[in-house]
């Protein structure tokens, strides 16, 4: 069976290195992920003023992410924390009260061409998902930060460096089984 998954790309940037692994892992992955990356580019910021009837591509955007087996989070790191349209895209996915990723598998990934690859937006990142409205079933000790990332991927947005694909493997595979666990415990 293969898992859905929702990428939410943290970046709006067209040549995000985030993007580009996203789309680096749906290839890699497809026999067992359909990772289609959900992209927040068009979303207006979060008011109350608009809560109640939100926006078209809000809408879409929430149904994208609800219709899915999974989230996957690709985390750019902007300023020692994520970006603030992935802060806005989180915000969105908190209101209304349909609990959009509550109970929902997740894992997080995070490129960056600095040396750290984005732990300090993922440790925000993780502190906002714990958030009651939010809440989706992080995958535990799994984090892939990869940093220089410009060294380890070709113009194609191929990941290059054997070590980090070997890694990338792992965490896939350990998600996947946390993935089955977390759902044999949904259905019991």
């Amino acid at each position: 069976m293969t898992i859905r998954v929702k990428a939410v790309i943290g970046s709006t940037s067209s040549t995000s290195y985030n993007l580009k692994l996203v789309n680096f892992m749906a290839e890699r992955y497809k026999e067992e992920l359909e990772i289609t990356p959900v992209l927040i580019n068009d979303l207006e910021m979060f008011s109350i003023d608009i809560e109640s009837e939100p926006p078209v591509a809000v809408q879409t955007f929430k149904d994208d992410v609800k219709d899915s087996d999974a989230v996957l989070f690709a985390a750019p790191e902007y300023n020692f924390s994520i970006p603030g349209a992935m802060k806005n895209a989180l915000d969105w996915l908190s209101r209304g009260g349909d609990f959009t990723l509550h109970g929902k598998t997740g894992f997080i990934v995070g490129a960056s061409m600095g040396v750290f690859g984005s732990v300090r937006a993922q440790i925000h990142l993780r502190e906002i998902l714990s958030n009651p409205a939010l809440a989706p079933i992080l995958l535990p000790g799994n984090e892939v930060y990869i940093g220089a990332v410009h060294t380890k991927m070709d113009e194609e947005g191929n990941i290059t460096d054997e070590a980090t694909i070997a890694f990338l493997d792992t965490v896939v595979q350990n998600f996947i089984a946390f993935h089955k666990k977390q759902q044999a415990i949904a259905q019991a």
